[in-house]
């Protein structure tokens, strides 16, 4: 199997048991990234019958996953390219989706909202979301705190996007997390 299971920042297994991703699913990861972190551990959750997208803006960034999921045949992983903070953007059906991951991504986005928004339209009426992001207080990682969202602030815009909280957790020593459902 590919994918660290246990990072230094995450434990990616025990976190992705709260949005209980099964097999023949289709999830996407909002902003994977160069390593695929979530990604891989999500395409063995979801078996070959089940797709996983792997969404970036970074041409790199898919190119590698895009080789890391063939060199581990896993042909249930598709690279997507889409500037997120662009509604519609995104080349994958509105509600065509079962979950969707958004982990480090909004403290590196303008348009935080409409990465939000874009994730929304993608999955289905009951789908899930699990959002990952970055405290606000001083910690010796990540980016700028200017540039970090605050749980409440993600809570407000997905509350106005008709998404339900259904658990607030700790996703490690310095991030914290959102697990939400469409209603």
């Amino acid at each position: 199997m590919l994918g660290t299971k246990k990072t230094v920042l995450f434990d990616i297994d025990k976190i992705l048991a709260k949005i209980s991703i099964s097999e023949k699913q289709r999830v996407a990861e909002l902003g994977c990234g160069n390593f695929g972190f979530f990604v891989f551990p999500l395409a063995n959750l979801v078996g070959r019958e089940g797709k996983i997208y792997a969404i970036d803006i970074l041409k790199e960034a898919l190119k590698e996953v895009k080789s890391q999921a063939e060199s581990h045949n896993l042909p249930q992983v598709e690279p997507v390219w889409s500037d997120l903070e662009v509604f519609q953007a995104t080349k994958i059906e509105t509600a065509s989706l079962d979950a969707a991951t958004i982990i480090n991504v909004l403290s590196q986005a303008i348009k935080k909202a409409n990465i939000l928004k874009e994730a929304t339209r993608l999955i289905k009426n009951n789908g899930k979301m699990l959002i990952i992001d970055w405290k606000l207080e001083d910690i010796p990682l990540g980016p700028a705190p200017e540039k970090r969202i605050s749980q409440r602030e993600v809570k407000d815009i997905c509350s106005r996007l008709g998404l339900k909280i259904n658990e607030e957790f700790e996703a490690g020593p310095y991030h914290y997390g959102l697990v939400l459902t469409k209603l």
